[in-house]
């Protein structure tokens, strides 16, 4: 009899099943391609554990790690939100890029439920610093933070200060409401020289280009990119291609854009 070979646990990296080709095969939005990928744990300062994944690269050198903050989670928002899968499923291989995603206190995902409750924003500062120490005492290269939607929140508060501001190299965000961050801390951030860049969807449930033009002008240093068509959740293959490549833009320059669209060699399905 031949052994069928055990679903996907979106849980444990180590069930994916990859299939070799000696022919490119397009890149679609479930195509994982290879990375050393693990499960880990963040330890807050406050006492809790935190659930996430970290991906590396499966050949060649780390040449930057992508430190993940993601949407809300009383709003669905969490460690698996669909850009930041695909940027695990991606960019390790097509970039070099070490990918970090966690869920903050309180979220849930296949992967685990973090210890603690939701706190709007304030006690995640611990969870943001728990991830950027772990990110330095693995000794991952060149620290950027990006957070979408409520996770750009998290980045303005906390990525400018210390502990956090001294070891990152920058910061990008997506779809930033700016309700609990302001104009305060876009000052704060203006007065480092991190750089920030803010990409922001044409039709933004909260903040559209225009105005995000007048709000982030607190920040003279700040790069601001309007992108046609796109909605707050960056839904369509095309979106999360673009958010891919402005990503690899930024954080490994001498990588050859635009990403690939295929790939050949091992590739799984995942979720």
């Amino acid at each position: 009899m031949t052994a069928v070979p055990a679903a996907f646990d979106p849980a444990d990296p180590s069930t994916l099943q990859f299939t070799d080709s000696a022919e490119p095969r397009a890149i679609r939005a479930s195509s994982v391609l290879p990375a050393l990928r693990e499960n880990i744990e963040l330890h807050t300062e406050d006492g809790l554990t935190l659930y996430g994944e970290l991906a590396l690269p499966a050949e060649g050198p780390v040449r930057a790690t992508l430190i993940t903050l993601h949407p809300l989670p009383t709003h669905g928002g969490f460690m698996d939100s669909h850009v930041y899968r695909k940027a695990s499923y991606r960019l390790p291989a097509l970039a070099g890029v070490a990918v970090l995603r966690f869920n903050t206190r309180g979220t849930s995902s296949p992967r685990g439920t973090s210890d603690g409750e939701f706190d709007g924003g304030a006690a995640e500062r611990y969870d943001v610093e728990a991830a950027v120490r772990f990110a330095v005492e693995r000794g991952l290269p060149h620290l950027w933070l990006i957070g979408w939607s409520f996770g750009t929140e998290l980045v303005l508060r906390y990525g400018s200060t210390s502990p956090v501001a001294e070891e990152i190299d920058g910061a990008i965000l997506l779809s930033p409401p700016l309700h609990r961050a302001g104009d305060d801390e876009l000052r704060r951030w203006g007065s480092t020289e991190l750089p920030l860049t803010v990409l922001v969807p044409e039709h933004d449930d909260y903040l559209q280009p225009e105005e995000a033009r007048e709000r982030f002008s607190l920040v003279p240093e700040a790069e601001l990119i309007g992108v046609d068509g796109a909605k707050h959740l960056w839904v369509g293959e095309k979106y999360v291609q673009r958010i891919l490549n402005e990503v690899t833009r930024l954080i490994t320059p001498d990588v050859e854009r635009p990403l690939p669209d295929a790939w050949t060699g091992p590739m799984a399905q995942g979720q």
